[in-house]
């Protein structure tokens, strides 16, 4: 039989047991067998952390919580919270503004690390922008207008005034190749901040529309044709863009209003700026869309056929040009392009164009609405 204990011995020997465990604060080494891969090493929990998704938690009473631009608490419903830094911002005092509330997580401008850049070599712009190599072009007739070259005939008689239809021009590109690439660089640096694609196209992805929707006859009333002057102008703009000579603008980055698009020569009056790219896709698919930069492609005479450009994940520097308050003089008098829907073979595409000179160091914009009149625009600077 074995010896009784008792229950004070009984009480004490857990005690030790749990007191011997308590101050283990390591794991004991072991010795690894001869020919195995050496052991992994652990991620440092800061890195872990700064890549990590952010959880929203309800923090209880938000009364307190005011905007960041206008110091005010009012308007409470369209007070964004940022899920990293918890502090407030109107949703129209944000530039650019927020159409409407996002779906999910939403960072501050702060915390979105847009403000990030990347230097680009020249190699890295030439790839980013997959430049083709020409040697054989002639650069005196780079900026040659189609109409401009060719031969006009002198009518003799009596003096006819007569109303003429002003012509697109085509863009001046810089001289200087560097700063060309400048140019190019600031651009490439907006677009890897947004995570964007550079595309000079536009896009058909699967899953949306086809582009076989984007025929201009379906346009409610008719879309103007681009004449075949205008239309050669255009595809002299493409070839100078495929070589390198792109227009003379550059992108910065405002705190204000984001990113922006400023003049780096002098620009004259009814000049090509840029054609607006991206996804194409029906609108009854962005209804609850929180993308900004959204342009009207194609208003079908059945609503559910309209399309709308959408450059979320491929665009160019006509994504970065910014609107007017069209509710003020002083926004209007900031309006120096304009933004077209024209027919150009069949399909519907728009252009930037230059309303007026601009001077060099000018920022570029233009009236978001048209004449649709349904972009909130009176909280724009």
């Amino acid at each position: 039989m074995a010896p009784a204990t008792s229950s004070s011995a009984a009480a004490v020997a857990p005690a030790q047991r749990l007191i011997r465990f308590n101050r283990r604060t390591s794991a004991p080494r072991q010795r690894s067998p001869p020919g195995s891969p050496p052991p992994k090493k652990m991620k440092p929990m800061a890195e872990i952390m700064a890549k990590a998704k952010f959880t929203v938690v309800e923090r209880g009473d938000y009364s307190d919580v005011t905007c960041e631009h206008c110091r005010s608490g009012d308007r409470s419903d369209e007070l964004l919270l940022c899920d990293k830094c918890d502090r407030g911002f109107h949703m129209k005092c944000l530039r650019p503004i927020v159409a409407i509330v996002p779906i999910g997580s939403w960072l501050c401008p702060s915390c979105s690390g847009h403000r990030r850049v990347r230097s680009f070599s020249q190699k890295k712009i030439i790839d980013f922008f997959r430049i083709q190599k020409h040697s054989d072009h002639d650069p005196k007739d780079k900026c040659a207008s189609p109409q401009d070259t060719r031969k006009r005939r002198r009518r003799s008689g009596s003096l006819v005034l007569q109303k003429r239809r002003r012509r697109i021009l085509p863009f001046v590109s810089s001289e200087d190749p560097a700063q060309r690439l400048k140019q190019m660089g600031s651009l490439a640096s907006a677009l890897t901040a947004l995570h964007m694609e550079f595309s000079d196209d536009l896009t058909y992805m699967p899953g949306m529309a086809h582009r076989s929707a984007n025929q201009s006859k379906f346009e409610d009333g008719g879309m103007q044709i681009l004449s075949k002057e205008d239309t050669e102008t255009l595809e002299l703009c493409r070839a100078m863009c495929k070589r390198g000579e792109c227009p003379p603008l550059t992108v910065a980055f405002d705190s204000r209003e984001g990113f922006t698009v400023e003049a780096d020569e002098q620009i004259k009056d009814m000049t090509f700026i840029a054609e607006y790219t991206g996804d194409v896709d029906y609108i009854k698919h962005r209804e609850n869309d929180d993308c900004d930069s959204m342009m009207t492609l194609l208003l079908a005479t059945e609503p559910s056929k309209s399309l709308v450009i959408c450059p979320d994940k491929r665009g160019n520097i006509a994504r970065f040009i910014n609107g007017i308050n069209n509710h003020t003089l002083e926004g209007k008098k900031k309006q120096n392009c304009k933004c077209v829907r024209y027919s150009v073979n069949g399909e519907c595409r728009v252009f930037l164009v230059a309303t007026r000179d601009i001077a060099k160091g000018e920022r570029l914009y233009y009236d978001y609405n048209g004449y649709e009149q349904e972009y909130p625009t009176q909280h724009f600077l």
